[in-house]
């Protein structure tokens, strides 16, 4: 019992020596027993001086000693550098007092503010969202050296490589600071000169134009293309590599790129240094299939180049693309499509094989989706025809791709996958940029007849992020007035059903080419659906008040027939085949699109009215170079009234936007003592359009087009009076310029009628404009 007693006396008085919250001490048993031996090289208690902010039991457990173990000089340095490690102390120092090891540190400041000064090509939200440092974080000089760096970052991103950053502290009490970075943006770095070496096929300036780098120009204020960036540069890289191999270069490579910063950090001189190597015929194509029921012969016809062809990387994947999507609709979700090239060297020319195998049964795991601030979640992944689970396949992949582009909500998607978490799972991760939607356009045109109209749009394709397409649009003119409320929500209640009304009110004044007014107002739902990837069909149904007002007292016979107020009541459908490359920028492919509307279920008019339309679209760039192509698009419709003679108002119209060169509704039967337009039953329209690049850079925007409009409008019968009614075509051509600003696109066309009839009006000049938002 005295024994218990003198050890519990023992740890009382070491307790009145040592402050309770800054002491880590031995057990009691231990202080009991006499030091005996190693026993007075062993730490009694650990003691902490100099923390304010963090806690003892906090920085004890960094500690890799404990009371009771030996002074061990290895697990003091180790302990030493894990504090140091932890970023929370400025200064940290072990030192031993008699049996007692002593912490000292100095604490780190906190943040109170991070501020941003001379700062102009960034705003401080996109260097907040750059750098780490934040108010209540602790403060390191490594941090703040490796925020500036970060900055530097960014500004040479926008091509500005002189800035210069500086991090400034202001010590505030209570061991806080404000931290400040000094900026200086300094001037532009842009590319001075851009250089190739190794080029003998094609001229610098066809490769300038290939790559999205450019040189330094006073016209590029709305681009910056022409400042420096390595991430563009290896964007170029690939860019020639995909110019060389569409052109048969099959051993082309960029040995390499150098990138010269003047001395002042003003310019780059961009140097690319080239091997082309030989251009290659292709001797022989194959298709082999190694799955059960699939015959290479079968799939051959699938391949879209051929023996005797310059070698082309693109139609290759074409190809590939095409094998790969007859093979999924057949079953085949794993099967996959390998081409390989066998070269011979000696006579230029290489063998195309196409093996088609069985892929490894690989499914997906997630579908991750980043980069949508706006979008919703559920209007990216509707576009997807996979989900989790599924079986992975690439040609799926690669079409949700171009899906979500042809949705012209995004300026950039990229889909690439990573290893799950296991060795049969995949991770589909989906990165977009989103761009602006929403568009205000102004239009118009001058007419030979009329003069000047303008007419304004404002729309949004994708309200709140949510993929419902709505707007507003109206004409201003010296005889024309209306207004169109539109809705669209292609996926109602999230179904593979596209669901739309239209509300308007028109008023349009006709007397440039027939003497009366027509005023109408009503509303058209619409509801469709999907087949598949290129077959869709839409449903229509009209109900429209329309009365034909203002009829001059010189007006035709026919227009005083129709005089005063009708209903129309009409169901309607189209059938579309959509095979393009690209719905907002086709190049290549085709569209056929067929139709009937039928009215009279209820209401005065009663007809049937078939149309259909057709366009096709023929790449140019293998022959002349990116941006040439061909469109060549067509129409025809015909109108069968059942009981009643059919109104001019349901009457086919030609001239304008589908035959330039004429006036709006300004080809087809007119009265001839009158010269009012009266609209026909039969029409027809055939286009060619050779597109171009401008001469100029790139960057600007500007192509070209040449056109030939042919079309025909007849079939009136001559109840009323005699009427010019020609079935023979009229031909419009001319040159037109479409300029995609930073503002909007903006159209100019210059239509001359090359074959016209008696009474056919025409308009030399039309334009459009449009701006984003």
């Amino acid at each position: 019992m005295r024994r218990i007693g003198s050890a519990l006396l023992a740890v009382a008085f070491c307790l009145t020596l040592l402050p309770a919250p800054t002491v880590a001490q031995a057990p009691a048993a231990a202080a009991a027993t006499p030091a005996v031996g190693g026993q007075a090289d062993r730490i009694a208690a650990i003691r902490v001086v100099g923390n304010q902010r963090i806690e003892t039991s906090t920085i004890l457990s960094y500690m890799l000693l404990e009371p009771g173990d030996p002074f061990d000089p290895s697990l003091m340095d180790r302990s030493l550098k894990t504090l140091y490690a932890t970023g929370l102390f400025s200064d940290v120092k072990l030192a031993r007092e008699g049996n007692v090891l002593v912490v000292t540190v100095s604490e780190n400041p906190v943040v109170n503010v991070v501020a941003f000064e001379g700062n102009h090509e960034l705003t401080d939200a996109q260097l907040n969202q750059a750098i780490t440092l934040r108010a209540r974080a602790v403060f390191t000089p490594d941090v703040a050296e490796s925020d500036r760096e970060k900055i530097l970052g960014l500004y040479a991103q926008k091509g500005y490589y002189a800035a210069t950053v500086v991090p400034k502290i202001i010590k505030l009490p209570e061991n806080r600071v404000n931290v400040v970075f000094e900026i200086n943006d300094g001037p532009a770095t842009y590319i001075s000169r851009i250089v190739f070496v190794g080029n003998h096929a094609f001229s610098a300036s066809t490769l300038s134009s290939v790559i999205s780098s450019r040189e330094e120009a006073w016209w590029r204020f709305f681009s910056n293309s022409d400042s420096y960036n390595p991430q563009r540069v290896e964007y170029d890289e690939e860019l020639l590599r995909r110019f060389y191999l569409r052109n048969g270069y099959v051993d082309f490579t960029v040995t390499h790129v150098q990138a010269e910063l003047s001395p002042d950090h003003r310019s780059f001189v961009l140097t690319f240094v080239l091997s082309e190597g030989s251009r290659y015929h292709v001797s022989a194509v194959s298709v082999i299939s190694h799955l059960p029921k699939v015959s290479g012969a079968s799939l051959r016809p699938l391949v879209v180049i051929g023996r005797g062809d310059w070698y082309d990387g693109d139609a290759v994947q074409r190809s590939v693309q095409a094998i790969s999507n007859q093979l999924q609709n057949n079953g085949f979700a794993f099967a996959e499509v390998h081409p390989d090239i066998t070269r011979d060297a000696e006579k230029h020319t290489v063998a195309l094989v196409f093996n088609v195998v069985e892929g490894p049964h690989v499914y997906i795991e997630r579908i991750d989706i980043t980069g949508n601030t706006r979008t919703e979640d559920q209007v990216i992944r509707r576009q997807f025809n996979l989900a989790e689970g599924d079986p992975f396949n690439a040609s799926s992949i690669q079409q949700t791709q171009q899906r979500l582009k042809d949705l012209n909500y995004f300026g950039n998607v990229n889909i690439t996958t990573s290893p799950g978490s296991e060795p049969d799972r995949v991770i589909v991760h989906t990165a977009v940029t989103e761009k602006a939607t929403g568009q205000f356009t102004i239009g118009g045109g001058y007419s030979t007849d009329v003069g000047a109209l303008v007419n304004v749009g404002l729309q949004e394709n994708n309200i709140v992020g949510s993929g419902i397409d709505a707007g507003i649009s109206g004409i201003l003119a010296q005889r024309e007035s209306s207004i169109d409320l539109s809705v669209t929500d292609p996926y109602f209640l999230g179904r593979n059903l596209l669901t739309g009304i239209d509300i308007y009110d028109i008023t349009n004044n006709n007397q440039s080419i027939a003497e009366y007014s027509e005023n109408r107002y009503g509303f058209t739902t619409r509801l469709g659906y999907n087949f598949n990837d290129h077959v869709s069909q839409e449903w229509d149904y009209s109900l429209v008040n329309r009365d034909i007002v203002d009829i001059a007292t010189t007006a035709s016979p026919y227009i005083f027939a129709n005089q005063g107020n009708n209903t129309l009541s009409q169901i309607g459908t189209t059938l579309v085949f959509d095979w393009r490359d690209s719905k907002i920028d086709p190049t290549r492919g085709f569209v056929l699109s067929g139709g009937a509307d039928y009215a009279g279920i209820g209401g005065n008019a009663d007809f049937v009215r078939l149309r259909a339309d057709a366009a096709y679209y023929i790449p140019l760039d293998g022959l002349l170079g990116d941006g040439w192509g061909i469109a060549e698009r067509g129409s025809y419709g015909d109108l069968v009234p059942i009981q009643h003679e059919q109104s001019i108002l349901d009457n086919f119209y030609l001239g304008g936007a589908n035959l330039r060169g004429f006036e709006d509704g300004g080809v087809g039967p007119h009265d001839i003592s009158t010269g009012d337009s009266l609209g026909g039953r039969f029409l027809w329209t055939e286009s060619t359009e050779l597109r171009f690049p401008l001469p100029v850079n790139p960057d600007l925007g500007l192509s070209g087009r040449f056109f030939v409009d042919t079309g025909s409008d007849w079939g009136l019968k001559e109840n009323h009076g005699p009427i010019t009614d020609f079935s023979s075509p009229r031909v419009g051509a001319g040159f037109g310029i479409s300029w995609d600003s930073p503002l909007g696109l903006l159209s100019i066309d210059l239509g001359y009628p090359v074959v016209k009839k008696s009474l056919d009006q025409t308009q030399i000049f039309r334009f459009g404009f449009g701006t984003r938002f």
